[in-house]
């Protein structure tokens, strides 16, 4: 059978419908499984303010970044002229080279003297995902998010000085959802803007459908399309009405729990701020238009002021 061409592209161009919406209500919850999920969310709220008040990863243990942009190699010492100058005895004047290799970094020291941390080994040369690597007293960490970078950590950072704790809505069960994924039925690329210019792509998975003080509301689930995130990583990126208020200004994040049954758990008790909240070192998804929700979600981290 022949088509006319113009119904053929309409077809072709056609965009894809939306699903309806099912939303559903909080998760009724028994008081002792209550009582344990409330114990659970405080103690990783003492086990964070902790981590960042002292450890060596945190987010105020940052110093310095550096972009590759154009360059696939930059070089790490202690040199003026390195494009990652770290002034350490410690430090080689042209320790390590670093280069940037489909998803994955080459990694090797260049003095003759110089080596270098992976895991609990100290090598010459490696090869290495997205992670971390260690010299001297620092932890170089390479980021990669398609726009590869190196992030400098230091545990006598003077940026822990600025520690002034973490703040937190109380826990509310009424934001805490068992909810199934609505699968987006073309499940295409979009870009998330990030705080450092750059456009990051990710899958648009599908969509939340969930009811807060019994008003139905959607946010998008995402996949960022980066080395080292896994098929079922999926992301929720969003405002709201405490946004810029009570909440930091951005956004915040929610990490979504799949479920035996294949449900998920959307507990936005659980919801944090982007590390950008604390340092200028990172580069953080933005969230989309889509996700700015008409409702105030009272609940998970609120704005600790460290801008």
């Amino acid at each position: 059978m022949r088509f006319p061409l113009a119904v053929l592209l309409a077809f072709l161009m056609r965009v894809p419908e939306i699903p309806a919406a099912h939303p559903v209500g909080p998760t009724v919850l028994a008081p002792g499984e209550a009582d344990t999920l409330r114990a659970a969310i405080q103690k990783d709220r003492d086990d964070t303010e902790k981590w960042l008040k002292s450890d060596p990863s945190s987010y105020l243990a940052a110093v310095q970044r550096r972009d590759f942009g154009e360059k696939t190699t930059m070089i790490v010492g202690s040199d003026p002229a390195c494009d990652v100058r770290i002034a350490d005895p410690e430090v080689a004047a042209r320790h390590l080279s670093v280069t940037v290799d489909g998803d994955s970094f080459a990694v090797r020291a260049l003095a003759d003297t110089a080596h270098f941390g992976v895991g609990k080994t100290w090598v010459r040369s490696a090869r290495v995902g997205p992670s971390a690597i260690r010299i001297g007293r620092f932890t170089l960490r390479l980021s990669h998010q398609r726009f590869p970078a190196i992030i400098v950590f230091d545990p006598k950072s003077t940026g822990f000085a600025r520690y002034h704790g973490l703040r937190w809505f109380p826990v509310d069960f009424r934001y805490r959802f068992e909810l199934p994924l609505t699968a987006n039925p073309v499940p295409d690329t979009i870009i998330i803007l990030s705080t450092r210019g750059n456009q990051r792509r990710a899958v648009r998975a599908g969509w939340f459908d969930f009811k807060v003080n019994g008003r139905p509301y959607r946010l998008e689930a995402t996949r960022l399309l980066e080395p080292g995130v896994g098929e079922d990583d999926l992301g929720v990126f969003f405002r709201d009405s405490t946004s810029g208020h009570e909440s930091y200004a951005l956004g915040r994040y929610v990490d979504v729990e799949k479920r035996p049954d294949h449900r998920y758990v959307l507990d936005f008790n659980n919801c944090y701020n982007p590390a950008c909240a604390v340092s200028d070192q990172y580069n953080c998804p933005i969230p989309p238009r889509e996700n700015q929700l008409a409702v105030a979600i009272r609940a998970g981290e609120m704005d600790s002021h460290y801008h």
